[in-house]
């Protein structure tokens, strides 16, 4: 079935699922009174200043303040970051992956995500300030090289990296092969006054008050604000504009040496740009000088246009805001190796076109308008995707089920036999239904959007080598997440400990709310232990001048207590020689009473 991108586009909602081999590999939802603001850009004001964190809180007039880290300000933006670093590499396609050291409140996510990196569409140009900014050696959480993300390199050429499953890949090690150590060292060089920032003080470099040009880099998520940076990127098909730097970077996913070597000499020596800084995109390989020269004028375009904005707007003000979902869909997703990208909504249908025509011509045939009997989503199974990854149990299709919890803290995923019960011994059944089960948990996972800490409970094995074989099966389901993960061997509990990085809210808190009744708990207080609270409050009331004890209870509460518990409200008025008047009020929540004393 090849790769298909589809969109469902209405008024109120967008909803974009790729495909591939008619299972899904990405979901995502945007609703119009709440859209994505991550890649916006905001003139703020600076509303605190936390020097024993090292943050800052802005206004940008989004429903929440948003946060600002010290290591995400530019001091000096176009001071010594003057060397082309053309053999940088670049994540230029890891969607939602930047760096997130997260909210100073936050302490489960920036443990369980502390080397992620998150963003959307600026992923490319943040990814290359990262590294310069060699953030991670400076809580001294993990050795990289000189460049700072060797292991991410090899995480993306060699099998995933150190960082994301405990062992070194491919070529990201350090002083890996290929001369990498010596342009290392020379790019390092030029890098002295960015290593000197890490030692900066935020109140030193910021003051309460004062107006920012930021950008939104992550989403709000829960009762968080947004997380903030200064290292601004714009965006586009073949290229990332930097205008906060003078750095020039190749996506490390264009492997071919002569490729890389052409698209720098386009740079360097045809476009010559000046003052701002590049990533060239896995996409632009193979595209021509007038192609990366049209990106490139239409960036600086924009950017000269927010900075117009920028200069008149009274803060807080949004000076850009990003393309809608299904525009960023053709943006991000639509590449060489799409087979369509089908799409339900005329009008959108029609901007979609429009846009292909000015950015990706050749693509244009592959745009289809969805006219089927029945709606897009339905027609193609994720309908039924979307439910299924709403339920607290998902079974398995050989009838074991996974119970997935998801908390505050972290999500646990508890793993059952169910209804299969093998045929040949208990460990082989143990055994399938794990395999079955790590494959299936990748897929929730991804469908889910879920991030932080996960616990998997498996099923206890007692074969080593099934234990093995179990965590590989995990490791290669993990290998096709485009977000970051992060995990550790089966322990002797047959637990799996693991991250993954959180980028947007997850699904489940996107398309649902906390229960009213039962706050959010999943259960509620028993009538019987209702009725014994309210048997002690009338021992209390009993203590009073009065000749009667009124109660007044939800009608099930008081159900039980002149049915199961008729027998223990008569020892109670027996003891006190008071009676007991019971009355129900259906306006009463199941665990509210009222107990008071009347003459």
């Amino acid at each position: 079935m090849g790769k298909q991108i589809l969109v469902n586009a209405s008024s109120y909602e967008a909803r974009v699922a790729i495909l591939e081999d008619g299972e899904i590999k990405n979901l995502h939802i945007e609703r119009q009174e709440d859209r994505n603001v991550v890649g916006n850009i905001y003139k703020g004001v600076v509303k605190r200043v936390l020097p024993g964190m090292q943050a800052a809180f802005l206004e940008l007039g989004l429903e929440r303040t948003a946060f600002l880290y010290v290591d995400d300000i530019i001091d000096d933006p176009l001071g010594e970051d003057v060397e082309y670093a053309d053999e940088e590499d670049e994540g230029a396609d890891d969607y939602d992956d930047r760096d997130d050291r997260d909210y100073p409140e936050d302490r489960d996510d920036r443990d369980s995500d502390r080397d992620d990196r998150d963003y959307r569409d600026t992923r490319d140009a943040r990814d290359t300030r990262d590294n310069r900014d060699s953030r991670d050696s400076r809580e001294g959480r993990e050795e990289r090289g000189p460049r700072g993300r060797d292991d991410d390199r090899g995480r993306e050429r060699g099998g995933r990296g150190r960082d994301s499953r405990g062992g070194r890949g491919g070529r990201g090690g350090r002083g890996s092969g290929g001369g990498r150590g010596r342009r290392a060292n020379r790019y390092q060089r030029g890098r002295r006054g960015r290593r000197q920032k890490r030692d900066a003080r935020i109140e030193d470099l910021i003051k309460e008050g004062q107006e920012l040009m930021v950008q939104v880099a992550k989403a709000p998520i829960g009762t968080k604000g947004a997380r903030l940076t200064t290292h601004l990127s714009l965006p586009g098909r073949n290229l990332v504009l930097m205008p906060m730097s003078k750095h020039i970077g190749i996506s490390r996913r264009i492997e071919s040496d002569r490729e890389r070597r052409r698209l720098r000499d386009i740079f360097l020596k045809k476009i010559q740009p000046k003052d701002v800084g590049f990533i060239i995109r896995t996409v632009a390989a193979g595209k021509s000088l007038r192609d990366l020269k049209a990106d490139a004028d239409y960036l600086i375009k924009l950017w000269n246009r927010i900075k117009r904005v920028g200069a008149k707007a009274k803060a807080p003000a949004a000076v850009h805001e990003d393309l809608q979902l299904s525009l960023r869909a053709v943006r991000d997703f639509l590449t060489d190796d799409v087979d369509s990208f089908v799409i339900d909504n005329a009008k959108a249908y029609e901007e979609v076109v429009d846009f292909i025509g000015q950015f990706m011509p050749r693509l244009k045939n592959r745009v289809k308008l969805f006219k089927g009997p029945s709606q897009l989503f339905e027609h193609y199974g994720i309908e039924a995707e979307i439910s299924r990854a709403l339920g607290r149990k998902v079974w398995l299709k050989s009838g074991g089920y996974l119970l997935i919890d998801q908390s505050e803290a972290l999500t646990s995923i508890d793993v059952n036999t169910g209804r299969y019960v093998g045929s040949k011994s208990l460990e082989e059944t143990i055994l399938k239904t794990n395999l079955e089960a790590v494959k299936e948990i990748s897929y929730q996972l991804r469908i889910r959007n879920v991030g932080g800490i996960i616990i998997m409970d498996l099923i206890d094995m007692e074969n080593p080598d099934n234990k093995e074989k179990v965590f590989r099966a995990l490791h290669e389901a993990l290998a096709e997440d485009k977000a970051k993960t992060n995990i550790l061997k089966i322990s002797d509990l047959g637990l799996v400990e693991m991250t993954r990085k959180r980028t947007h809210e997850d699904l489940v808190r996107s398309l649902t709310e906390g229960c009213e009744y039962c706050e959010g708990r999943g259960y509620h207080k028993s009538r019987q232990t209702i009725a014994f609270e309210i048997f002690r409050e009338i021992e209390k009331e009993a203590l009073n001048d009065c000749k009667n004890i009124v109660v007044f209870a939800h009608p099930d509460v008081v159900a039980a207590l002149t049915g199961d518990e008729l027998t223990h409200v008569e020892e109670l008025e027996d003891r006190f020689d008071k009676g007991i008047i019971i009355k129900n009020d259906p306006n009463f929540h199941v665990e509210q009473f009222e107990v008071f004393g009347k003459n």
